[in-house]
């Protein structure tokens, strides 16, 4: 077994020449300011004009992910904790809203009982949250005719559920030999037929009428993190139309925008991307007496070689990145005229470490392996090596920035100055310091005390049936009963791991 690595803590790191230090001493690629420019200098205020969504021009870099909370009705509507999430969007001052939050096109296809649908019943209420958000974006910031606002749409595929939180009923593209049994894929009626992703397309194109609506600027098709329309896109044992071959495997995607066309839709389309997979990764054995789960290990691979059964790695080494078909795909965005790809990574289901980087892991996680700072440059100089490649008539947003804290500011508008990406996405950290960015160039520096920690609560929460918030550092989810829930789950936990270890 590799010997323990001691983590440096970011809060420790005093200033960005420590920073650098410490980044130079893993070996990483990763570029550190000096210091926050004020807005007036702040590449992450210039316009992002190489684009326009919905007839607008973003006046800034600054993107929000989408984030859901498990937290709507059991019809897909919308809750008091849904709007408070979407006027927090609004007073972040991203001039770029990547999709709200992820809509199902249809009732089967949510990954949690909470989840919001985008249909008929929906409509006005989904369209109020949009208007939330442009009222508390406009309080704060003047102005909204810069700002664009997306809904992301989704079906869950291999992670669907929709009746109950802690069964899963899987539908997906093709037979995986690790995923199904950890996913309940029991049967071949479990794969979508061809003519079943015929009604599929219908119900991503209905959804997409509904969101121009109710006022969406523009539609993000959601092929990331292994839902259904990113595990196409690794349909290498697909027989038919849909799998095989490189064209094949995109048909859904090239099919779902011909069909908003079609339908006299001029809704304005980008795509989230998971520019690369590596295999499974589960819990090794834990290093200590400590109580913790052990380190990251990949899944046992050896008898599923070459490994045809992921998007942007190597299928003779799936823990190697490939790029080639990820260059590819974003070649063919542009082709059909997807304004703007969000790039992320892997699944939080089965590779969380290489998706959002954290120093503690969710219940169901595992320890990470080596410095997080390590999967952050990962996701970093991928997303520069894609948009070096991309055309010009595409925009490019990054992802996986939150485990940077302190120096989030430091390195984004490195970042953006020297052309390795043209928006800053955030996610995690959004949930307790939306106006992160702006704040940070407005003093100088952020607020320590409002800086996401990565304690991966707001993951904890709804692996265990719960709403998703940051319970560490927003009060209002502080204050619900499910704050001390988490607490007792992750005394529980402990002490199942350390009866473990003590039997070992």
């Amino acid at each position: 077994m590799a010997e323990p690595f001691k983590l440096k803590r970011i809060p420790t790191l005093k200033t960005p020449g420590a920073f650098r230090e410490h980044v130079a001493s893993l070996g990483l690629d990763l570029p550190c300011d000096d210091a926050i420019l004020p807005r007036a200098e702040s590449p992450l205020s210039k316009p992002l004009d190489r684009i326009m969504l919905g007839g607008k021009t973003p006046s800034n870099r600054i993107a929000i992910h989408p984030m859901e909370g498990w937290d709507g009705t059991t019809s897909g509507g919308v809750t008091d904790e849904v709007t408070r999430r979407w006027q927090r969007f609004g007073e972040s001052g991203a001039k770029l809203i990547l999709g709200g939050e992820a809509m199902a096109v249809r009732p089967d296809g949510r990954a949690n009982p909470n989840q919001l649908i985008l249909n008929e019943e929906n409509q006005a209420d989904i369209a109020s949250l949009r208007d939330t958000l442009v009222a508390a974006h406009a309080g704060r910031y003047g102005t909204t005719d810069d700002l664009a606002i997306g809904f992301q749409l989704t079906h869950s595929g291999r992670f669907c559920r929709p009746n109950e939180k802690t069964r899963f009923e899987p539908r997906v593209a093709y037979q995986h030999p690790i995923l199904d049994a950890k996913f309940n894929v029991t049967s071949d009626d479990q794969i979508w037929t061809d003519d079943e992703i015929g009604e599929l397309i219908g119900s991503y194109v209905r959804a997409a009428r509904l969101a121009a609506g109710a006022g969406a600027d523009f539609v993000d098709l959601k092929h990331c993190h292994g839902y259904l329309l990113h595990e196409f896109l690794s349909a290498h044992t697909r027989p038919g139309r849909y799998g095989g071959s490189f064209k094949n495997r995109t048909r859904i995607v090239r099919e779902i925008i011909d069909g908003i066309r079609a339908d006299g839709n001029n809704i304005d389309v980008i795509v989230r991307m998971s520019a690369f997979d590596l295999v499974p990764f589960r819990p090794g054995p834990a290093r200590s007496q400590s109580g913790k789960l052990g380190p990251g290990i990949p899944e046992d691979f050896s008898h599923c070689l070459p490994y045809n059964y992921g998007f942007g790695l190597n299928p003779d080494n799936p823990l190697e990145v490939d790029l080639t078909e990820p260059q590819q795909f974003v070649k063919l965005c542009g082709e059909l005229g997807v304004k703007l790809v969000s790039l992320s990574a892997g699944s939080p289901y089965y590779n969380p470490h290489i998706q959002r980087p954290a120093a503690y892991p969710p219940s169901d996680g595992y320890q990470p392996a080596h410095d997080p700072l390590i999967d952050v440059e990962r996701q970093i100089q991928v997303v520069r090596q894609i948009r070096e490649a991309a055309p010009a008539n595409l925009a490019i947003a990054g992802c996986g920035y939150s485990y940077l804290q302190e120096f989030l500011p430091h390195v984004t508008q490195r970042l953006v100055r020297e052309g390795w990406v043209d928006v800053v996405g955030l996610g995690r950290m959004v949930l307790s310091y939306p106006d992160m960015l702006p704040d940070a160039m407005a003093n100088g520096a952020p607020t320590p005390k409002r800086i996401c920690r990565t304690f991966s609560d707001c993951t904890t929460g709804p692996r265990n049936g719960m709403i998703s918030g940051c319970f560490p550092l927003d009060d209002y989810y502080k204050n619900r009963p499910e704050f001390d829930q988490l607490k007792q789950i992750k005394k529980s936990l402990k002490m199942t791991a350390n009866k473990r270890d003590r039997s070992s």
